[in-house]
């Protein structure tokens, strides 16, 4: 009943005309002096791509190596694996330049960032994965870009290979030779370099299109204040306390990481004032609902709802509420579970508060929230068939309609 009542919600939003409407970026003003470049200059990062990856990606689309650098990757997983064998000596070649740390990247934050995260993982997960995951549906931009490309067909398995970027990032073992997010930062930097080739090739994409291709370095940036600027307002939020080292650790991952997608100094924030202030003018001005978006909200909330954890409809729709507001929730047509409404605003803080060690108050729901946690944790780790590693590979087409 709660699913039906769902698709009506969407079919009013539709007929309404809640579907078409989109917003575009406004003129750019972001100065660069917030910037870890710390220069000062006005350049806006729709129109800047990674033309050297780009450049890799096309290539391996036109000589269809695509399916051999798939198989190759298998074996590279660990920070310390070497650049695999079975792939064009092109591609190593430009794997031996971005595969490393950049110059100011100061390992003792980047060390900092995996205590911080080994504490912290369990409700970033929420955060990211449910909180973030629904959000990008009301990003215009993103929400049509994944849902023309390969990954918006099999949106578990592209729900998975996105957790696992943010998982090997948060991981206690990130920066070190054990750890997998270089590797995971590089591959996902090409899979986009790949999409960005595809996607201007769907006739049914580039209808949508606002820009001459997807995923410029202002949507990447879009993406990491829906992400992890998001999860800093929400630590704050739920009562979680971060020394100032504790933040900036934070941060500096994620400017490492951005870096590592290809995104240039000068649009990356140098501070979590800097990045609220992007966010203001980048991300919430342009969230709006659309056809894409709204299909992509309901297909992962189907994978989530879990009877036999308690995770039904009702209580993933008020957690989704909770984490991304009723505004957007009811773009996308959510429904209401008024008995879960009252439970999750009041016991949700308590249960953080009791896990972190700050409060000896055991919340309502505690079994809940422990399942609850576990169950999205484990749908997006390859369907629960991995605890640690979902394999990111290159797409070789879009959306089979696209």
């Amino acid at each position: 009943m709660e699913n039906l009542t769902r698709r009506r919600a969407l079919s009013i939003g539709a007929v309404l005309g809640l579907a078409s409407v989109a917003s575009a970026p406004s003129a750019w003003s972001w100065s660069s002096k917030g910037s870890i470049a710390g220069t000062d200059a006005v350049t806006d990062p729709y129109s800047v791509w990674d033309p050297d990856t780009d450049d890799v990606a096309a290539r391996l689309l036109a000589d269809g190596s695509i399916p051999a650098v798939n198989k190759a990757w298998e074996s590279w997983v660990d920070n310390s694996d070497p650049l695999p064998s079975g792939m064009p000596g092109y591609l190593t070649d430009h794997l031996t330049q971005t595969n490393r740390l950049p110059s100011w990247a100061d390992t003792t934050l980047l060390a900092a960032s995996e205590k911080l995260y080994k504490r912290l993982n369990s409700y970033l997960f929420v955060s990211e994965s449910l909180g973030s995951g629904i959000l990008s549906t009301v990003i215009p931009r993103e929400a049509r870009a994944v849902y023309w490309s390969a990954g918006g067909a099999d949106m578990k398995s592209r729900a998975a290979k996105t957790f696992t970027f943010g998982y090997d990032l948060h991981s206690p073992t990130a920066w070190q030779p054990t750890g997998h997010f270089l590797v995971s930062a590089n591959k996902t930097r090409l899979v986009h370099s790949t999409v960005r080739n595809l996607l201007v090739t769907s006739k049914r994409f580039m209808a949508t299109a606002d820009q001459p291709k997807p995923i410029s370095n202002g949507d990447i940036l879009v993406t990491f204040h829906s992400v992890a600027t998001v999860a800093q307002n929400n630590m704050k939020k739920w009562g979680i306390k971060l020394s100032a080292q504790e933040q900036a650790a934070d941060l500096h991952a994620w400017q490492v990481a951005l870096h590592l997608l290809g995104v240039q100094r000068e649009f990356i924030p140098a501070s979590w004032a800097d990045a609220q202030a992007q966010a203001a003018q980048m991300l919430w001005p342009v969230v709006a609902p659309t056809t894409e978006g709204i299909n992509l909200a309901d297909t992962l909330l189907g994978y989530v709802e879990d009877p036999t954890l308690g995770l039904t409809t009702g209580f993933i729709s008020e957690m989704v509420r909770y984490l991304i507001s009723d505004k957007y929730a009811d773009w996308l047509g959510l429904p209401h579970d008024w008995i879960s409404r009252p439970l999750i605003q009041a016991a949700w803080p308590t249960y953080v508060a009791f896990r972190e060690g700050l409060s000896p108050i055991v919340p309502d729901g505690l079994y809940l929230f422990d399942q609850f946690v576990r169950g999205i944790a484990m749908l997006f780790l390859n369907n629960g068939t991995s605890a640690t590693q979902t394999p990111i590979t290159l797409p070789t087409g879009n959306r089979p309609d696209a």
